[in-house]
């Protein structure tokens, strides 16, 4: 290059060097010089007006032929532009095998903009959302999808769990929405027909509820019928007074499971809400403190703490049940001799209402399945101590009705924390100076 434009400086100064000679014998040097330099400019203008034809009118073409500096910029800019060509080629190539696997898949798939308009979607998205290509391009996804759920999942802008509603088109059709957040906060919105496993998922339930609670009458008559027996033990053989007594256990404990089993199922099935009103989170703490102790029976300490002043919007029951709970748990696994605390704090801008001992801990690895059913760490342990597997079931579906999350911080010998984390939206001031306010 730095040759190309040695000989350029040495053409220029040719001219001008033949134009002042011209221009000497006649006293007009400058005028000479001048003719060299237009003469400079014209050749510069004419391969100037080349470049733009070729550039405007036939790109597709070879470039111009020319010499110099001007031939290897049209070649550079020939090379350029071929490159260019291929990555546009390869760019859609790339994109037709995106849209056509897209095309091929079951699921619904829809590519917004930044501001949540529609750009793209394949043929699933139009049989199950009923999106139509002449009419929803550019639309906002909220003008289309009206479910205020929808709307309010979509400018929640908090995607980590899907979102299950009937299909805008047909209400029989059950769909799982999930948005992916990419680029330059451009959005994937996918949909996945669920209607199979929501049936499936709904007659479990329903079976679930119909056994429990035809299993609650029978176990009804044998606990009475048992208890008035085991008035008579004194009376009986000592065999048989200690089979009663067995027998009594394990109906208690069936009854225990189907009660367990039955709340599960109104909690999957009832809305909530109703009942919600500010709970006096000290009062709970103690009453549920009291109903522990009474089971530990002096084996462990149990404290409460209220760093919160805070009231908890929600339904007393629920909230009491999911805490029992947390705190029988932790009376039966953590050990004799132990520290429970049971406290009610703040949590960033929301709460946080936990469970804490410094019992025996649980390994990392059977975190992530304590919250599923009948699910046990120790199932031997756990039948000795008459737990039903359902406890932390029970909380999980009591959070999730609240807004609220289950966290579980855990390590062998170094006890466990089960952290119940509320939102801000969840609290209520109950002071004074707030009420008068």
């Amino acid at each position: 290059m730095g040759r190309l434009w040695r000989r350029e400086l040495w053409r220029l100064a040719t001219l001008v060097a033949a134009g002042a000679l011209v221009g000497w014998p006649f006293s007009a040097i400058p005028a000479g010089i001048a003719a060299g330099l237009l003469l400079c400019l014209t050749f510069h203008l004419r391969q100037l007006h080349a470049l733009y034809q070729w550039l405007t009118l036939r790109p597709q073409e070879e470039p111009p032929a020319a010499s110099g500096l001007w031939g290897e910029l049209f070649d550079r800019l020939y090379r350029y532009q071929k490159s260019q060509r291929l990555t546009q080629q390869r760019l859609r190539a790339t994109l037709q095998r995106i849209q056509e696997s897209s095309e091929a898949m079951r699921d619904s798939v829809v590519m917004l903009d930044r501001h949540g308009d529609l750009e793209w979607w394949n043929s699933a998205a139009e049989r199950m959302l009923g999106l139509k290509p002449q009419l929803d391009r550019g639309q906002h996804i909220t003008n289309l999808l009206r479910d205020p759920r929808f709307v309010d999942y979509f400018h929640g802008r908090d995607y980590r769990e899907p979102l299950t509603l009937p299909s805008p088109i047909d209400e029989r059709l059950i769909l799982q929405f999930q948005i992916t957040l990419y680029g330059d906060d451009e959005r994937l919105v996918m949909a996945r027909d669920i209607t199979r496993l929501h049936r499936l998922e709904q007659m479990r339930r329903d079976f679930v509820a119909n056994v429990s609670h035809e299993l609650r009458t029978p176990l009804t008559v044998l606990a009475g019928y048992l208890e008035t027996y085991g008035d008579m033990a004194g009376q009986l053989p000592p065999r048989l007074g200690r089979g009663l007594s067995q027998m009594k256990a394990q109906t208690d404990r069936m009854q225990n499971l189907v009660n367990d089993l039955l709340l599960l199922s109104r909690l999957e099935i009832d809305q909530g809400g109703r009942d919600d009103a500010p709970l006096a989170m000290g009062e709970l703490l103690e009453a549920v403190q009291s109903d522990a102790a009474a089971l530990s029976a002096g084996r462990q300490s149990i404290a409460v703490e209220v760093e919160e002043s805070r009231a908890l919007v929600g339904s007393e029951q629920e909230i009491r049940s999911a805490l029992s709970n947390l705190a029988f748990n932790a009376v039966r696994y953590a050990g004799d001799g132990r520290h429970i605390v049971l406290r009610w704090r703040p949590h960033g801008e929301g709460a946080c209402l936990e469970v804490e001992d410094d019992g025996e801990g649980i390994d990392p690895v059977h975190l992530p399945r304590l919250t599923e059913r009948f699910y046990r760490v120790d199932k031997g342990r756990s039948t000795a101590t008459g737990g039903t597997g359902l406890g932390l079931a029970i909380v999980k579906h009591v959070l999730l009705r609240h807004d609220a999350r289950l966290e579980i911080a855990s390590r062998p010998g170094r006890g466990a924390t089960f952290r119940c984390l509320f939102p801000a939206e969840r609290l209520r001031d109950t002071s004074e100076r707030a009420q008068r306010a």
